[in-house]
């Protein structure tokens, strides 16, 4: 999911901005490209609780690869660790689409400021 961010216009303030970002990707942790999820099932044996509405939570990790979605479970002692490790990797997802955004913006005003200089502003 890309935010809208404002582009600065000036390259040294582009550059700067981007430079910023690729800083915080060096402090990136362990990250996992996924979903964590609670899925509530029932077991199917006579006699549990499961059976009066009281389902069973485990918790999955979830990803799509190679056109399909694979599950993976994911022990309660895990939960938490795992939860870190998902956000961290939208952290630097969402990090390296603002440095490409920041890159593309560089190249745009290299060319414009290359026009201006030819007299074709």
């Amino acid at each position: 999911m890309l935010i809208h961010m404002k582009v600065p216009r000036h390259p040294t303030l582009i550059r700067r901005s981007r430079d910023a970002r690729v800083k915080q990707l060096a402090r990136a942790g362990p990250l996992l490209a996924g979903s964590l999820v609670a899925i509530a099932r029932r077991c199917g044996r006579a006699g549990c609780r499961c059976e009066r509405g009281e389902k069973h939570v485990g918790w999955y990790l979830t990803r799509y690869h190679a056109g399909r979605t694979q599950t993976t479970y994911v022990p309660v002692d895990l939960v938490r660790e795992v939860r870190a490790w998902v956000k961290e990797h939208r952290r630097v997802r969402q990090l390296v689409q603002e440095i490409s955004e920041l890159n593309r913006a560089l190249i745009r005003a290299h060319v414009a400021q290359k026009e201006r200089k030819a007299g074709r502003s």
